[in-house]
């Protein structure tokens, strides 16, 4: 690895990952960070395997040539799901994936598991296979929801969740769980209503600080080189940004300058 500042590529569909951004800059600060959201193709969960391959294969590997990265998170269950095999295949260098926290929730819990994420990762065979391996002896309680997600891309552009809604939304696993697992990284952003909502009875558990380990991990090498600075924050999106004022003054606030336009080409 060279002696320039390691730089990291995280991807996500939307602006959840930067909930795994915000863990992962708080052990290693001094690393230079390129953000891109693939939000022309918004939600993730609605796209075939194919073309979420096709997509994410296209977007990584083009960045990661253009920006030498030296380290990629996909900083999304549903992509994580389905592209790392792909990705890694191709790329030289490490590609960091996000599953749902199944395994510490169910060693945490005395009751029950409950797993809120999007539809497509609780129907995928992936999840199934982590509940039989990790939660043998606690039943997992499976919440799958769209809406979140949008709440939590409104909550980032600066507009409030509605409590109300949220209740409604978390009644199927309301007083049946103990540990409920965020499994999507968008749900980090609204982890305070949906704490309020669950009441503190209930411990939320998600696998940002668990990645930003593992990225720690891989690239400690190339840090214990580097000289200590604030490193660089850009973001970039699929879709041209046409009105991101309220976006911008939240990344303001995360050391990211404004979102700028990437096009995908295919």
């Amino acid at each position: 690895m060279s002696q320039q500042q390691a730089k990291i590529l995280i991807f996500d569909s939307g602006v959840g990952g930067l909930s795994v951004y915000k863990e992962i800059e708080t052990k290693l600060p001094q690393l230079d960070y390129l953000y891109i959201f693939d939000n022309a193709a918004y939600p993730y969960g609605e796209l075939d395997h194919q073309t979420l391959i096709v997509r994410v294969d296209a977007l990584v590997t083009s960045l990661v040539e253009m920006h030498q990265i030296d380290l990629v998170v996909i900083a999304c269950n549903t992509a994580s799901t389905v592209v790392l095999p792909t990705l890694r295949a191709k790329l030289a260098i490490p590609v960091v994936g996000v599953v749902p926290a199944i395994k510490p929730a169910s060693n945490l819990a005395n009751k029950a598991v409950g797993l809120i994420a999007t539809p497509a990762t609780i129907t995928r065979p992936y999840t199934h296979d982590l509940i039989r391996d990790f939660s043998q002896s606690k039943p997992v309680e499976l919440l799958g929801s769209t809406r979140l997600v949008d709440m939590a891309e409104e909550k980032l552009r600066g507009n409030p969740v509605d409590l109300d809604e949220l209740k409604q939304i978390l009644a199927p696993i309301y007083r049946h769980v103990d540990v409920a697992v965020l499994g999507c990284t968008h749900f980090p952003l609204i982890k305070p209503e949906i704490q309020q909502v669950l009441s503190s009875n209930v411990l939320l558990v998600d696998s940002g600080e668990a990645i930003a380990r593992r990225v720690a991990d891989l690239l400690k090498e190339s840090v214990a080189a580097q000289i200590k600075r604030e490193g660089t924050k850009e973001i970039l999106s699929t879709a041209p940004p046409w009105d991101e004022g309220a976006l911008n003054i939240a990344l303001r606030q995360l050391g990211f300058s404004p979102v700028q336009h990437f096009p995908l080409e295919i």
